[in-house]
């Protein structure tokens, strides 16, 4: 295993706010970006009856963001990614050069 930091947070925090939960179990968001390490590659988490692993772990500039990251996330558009993401987190700004912990995964299969 690559040497990551210890974790912040426990993986069943990664995909918690219902509209995204429901996006992941459709196969629509396929990462969650996080300022700590909520998983590690290989680890898995449920989501009600089905299960995820962590595929991948990366840290990440929030100024490297793309549109196709975004959509990753779950998210028609990085411009709707960032206005919500600003909604959500009272007191944030979006800093270009801010890092943050990509988590990659995908639904697990038998």
């Amino acid at each position: 295993m690559e040497a990551y930091p210890k974790k912040t947070c426990s993986i069943d925090r990664l995909v918690t706010h219902a509209k995204l939960v429901e996006a992941t179990k459709a196969g629509m968001k396929t990462q969650q970006r996080r300022d700590g390490v909520y998983g590690w590659p290989g680890e898995t988490f449920d989501l009600d009856d089905m299960t995820f692993v962590v595929t991948d772990l990366q840290r990440q500039r929030l100024g490297d963001m793309t549109d196709e990251d975004a959509k990753a996330e779950g998210y028609p558009s990085l411009d709707m990614y960032r206005d919500i993401i600003l909604k959500m987190h009272a007191g944030m700004t979006w800093e270009a050069d801010s890092l943050v912990w990509v988590h990659s995964f995908s639904a697990k299969t038998e």
